[in-house]
């Protein structure tokens, strides 16, 4: 299967989109990041958004951290990071495809859309291929009821998917 464990803090990051090749955890620019938002209200989230656009995910030695610089913890961080479904503990693939299961798009056949697609992967939801480049997560709803079953391409919005549709989206990610 994929690997999706959470990378140890001094480990390198591979496969965050937008980062190149490689994102590597540094302490220092993390204090940095925390510090920058320490002083607003509500920091959490926004301090949280930064560490994970900066590392590709929410690295485990960055919530003692943030738990210091609010007065919180420990497990208050993480009950916000496992809460919100944006943030990862591993980062993502290159390409990032977002299934829609909810009712309207269950209801247009999207599970053997959704299992072809990771049956070719050979992975299941909420995991990234082994090279990287795709990690397939489930999304609730996307808002596109009327054009079911739907999926989001690397935050682009897709409607009428087909299982044809589906797979050429997949090979036309993984070869950009």
């Amino acid at each position: 299967m994929a690997n999706t464990s959470a990378a140890d803090s001094s480990a390198p990051i591979s496969g965050v989109a937008g980062f190149g090749a490689r994102a590597v955890f540094d302490e220092a620019r993390a204090a940095t990041i925390i510090a920058e938002h320490a002083g607003r209200p509500g920091a959490m989230l926004p301090m949280l958004h930064a560490i994970q656009a900066a590392f590709g995910c929410v690295p485990e030695a960055v919530k003692p951290m943030i738990a210091a610089a609010l007065n919180l913890s420990r497990a208050e961080v993480h009950g916000v990071v496992s809460f919100y479904h944006d943030f990862r503990a591993a980062p993502a693939g290159r390409h990032v495809i977002k299934l829609c299961r909810a009712e309207a798009c269950q209801s247009m056949g999207s599970e053997s859309l959704h299992r072809g697609v990771l049956d070719r992967l050979g992975i299941a939801l909420g995991e990234t291929t082994r090279d990287g480049q795709v990690t397939v997560e489930a999304v609730y709803c996307l808002g596109l009821c009327a054009t079911a079953p739907a999926a989001l391409v690397d935050g682009r919005p897709v409607g009428r998917l087909t299982a044809q549709r589906l797979e050429g989206l997949v090979r036309e990610a993984i070869l950009a």
